[in-house]
């Protein structure tokens, strides 16, 4: 599939699903923070999708990360029912949707840094892309975080729903994390799919 078309197909698909999950939300202004990275992402990469286009993979790994959000922000990520039947499954203490958010939270920003590194030719494919990469996502994981303790500042007890804790105390270590192991795996597991993508775009990513 065309990069274009993978970009308008999924844009259809989550836009029908983010008017779903605004319809009767569990808590308004949970939803409004949650989905407010898909409401600047998309956006952006729908105008640049002639000048600066990007794989199908990449369209296709930002917009199933939109609907993880666009989920945990119409329930809240402690009550997602896939997080429950997930939980009673394994036997949890507590709903890991939260943990699947964080999760894919480095799995997605990994394989868009090592892509805009490899065509902006920042940096050759090998070694220290992989560790650039990482580094791009714990440096979102942690303004994430940071951003998550200026809401309970703010808003105080009225962010529980957003913070999504569960009575955690190691929450935020535990988040960063599901961050680091999601952005490991994806290079681990995507990586060649990713550079055969950009062969066929005519990028060099020749060591």
């Amino acid at each position: 599939m065309q990069p274009s078309r993978a970009l308008s197909v999924g844009a259809l698909l989550v836009l029908g699903l983010l008017a779903w999950s605004g319809w009767q939300p569990f808590d308004r202004a949970t939803w409004l923070l949650e989905v407010a990275p898909v409401l600047g992402v998309l956006p952006l990469l729908w105008f640049t999708r002639r000048s600066h286009p990007f794989t199908p993979l990449l369209y296709w790994l930002v917009l199933a990360h939109c609907v993880v959000l666009i989920i945990g922000g119409a329930y809240t990520y402690a009550r997602v029912p896939l997080g429950f039947a997930v939980q009673d499954v394994l036997h949890l203490a507590r709903n890991p949707y939260d943990r699947i958010g964080h999760f894919m939270q480095g799995f997605v920003p990994a394989m868009a840094a090592r892509e805009i590194l490899l065509r902006g030719k920042h940096v050759r494919s090998g070694r220290m892309l992989a560790f650039l990469s990482l580094c791009v996502v714990m440096t979102v994981s942690s303004c994430y975080e940071l951003i998550e303790w200026l809401v309970a500042v703010l808003i105080g007890q009225g962010a529980d729903e957003f913070l999504g804790t569960q009575g955690d105390v190691w929450d935020t270590q535990w988040d960063m994390f599901m961050a680091l192991v999601g952005g490991s795996a994806s290079l681990l597991v995507l990586s060649r799919w990713q550079d055969r993508q950009l062969q066929r775009t005519a990028v060099d990513i020749s060591e």
